[in-house]
C-alpha cells in the first residue's frame, strides 16, 4: 500500500469515528465532559492526519543518496603498502 492510500483509509475511518461520537453524544447527551473530550480528541485526529497529509508527498518520494564524486586519477600507491593483495598473499612470497 502507498502512503496515499494508507491516509485515505485513516480518514474514512476518521469519518467513521466521528459518526459513532455523534450518535454517542445523541444517547448520551452532549453535555458531559467525557463526551466532549472524545469529540475534541476526534477533531485533533483529523488536523493531526490533515497536517501529515502536507508532508505525505515529500515522504512517498524516495531520497536520492548523496552523490559522491571518484576522481579519475590513480590513488596513491602508499596507501596499501603494509597490507597484502586480496587472495594472492603477501609481495615477498610466492604463491604455492
Amino acid at each position: 500500500m502507498s502512503v496515499q492510500d494508507d491516509l485515505t483509509s485513516v480518514r474514512r475511518s476518521l469519518d467513521e469515528l466521528t459518526r459513532s461520537v455523534r450518535r454517542l453524544e445523541q444517547q448520551l447527551g452532549g453535555s458531559g465532559l467525557e463526551i466532549r473530550r472524545v469529540r475534541t480528541d476526534a477533531d485533533h485526529l483529523r488536523e493531526s492526519v490533515a497536517l501529515l497529509s502536507e508532508v505525505a508527498p515529500g515522504l512517498a518520494k524516495p531520497r536520492r543518496p548523496d552523490l559522491v564524486p571518484i576522481p579519475d586519477t590513480p590513488y596513491d600507491t602508499s596507501l596499501w603498502t603494509d597490507s597484502d593483495d586480496e587472495g594472492l598473499g603477501a609481495r615477498d612470497r610466492r604463491a604455492p
